[in-house]
């Protein structure tokens, strides 16, 4: 009994060392699929997957998170602040053509 907790405690650090590596140095999967009839391509799509911490990632200049509307609050505030100005413009050019 006390060798299976040794060995299941071992395998937990074991993983966290994988994890902990994968995300301090991170970890690219990709790959293509392509559908084609007779030499006819009909579709391809382009998977990529990227694993890596957020500080790692904005190293390598990725941080499309914080952009993102529906993941991002401060980016949905600029988007709404976008978009009453894009409806004053259209008011007051209304007003100023009638």
């Amino acid at each position: 009994m006390a060798q299976a907790q040794i060995m299941h405690s071992t395998e937990a650090a074991g993983l966290a060392e994988i994890l902990e590596r994968v995300l301090d140095k991170g970890i690219v999967i990709a790959g293509d699929i392509k559908i084609q009839i007779a030499d006819v391509e009909l579709l391809t799509i382009k998977i990529r997957l990227m694993i890596a911490s957020v500080d790692k990632a904005k190293e390598m200049g990725i941080d499309w998170w914080e952009h993102d509307s529906y993941l991002s609050s401060k980016a949905k505030e600029v988007e709404n602040q976008r978009k009453i100005e894009e409806l004053e413009a259209a008011v007051e050019k209304l007003k100023n053509g009638a």
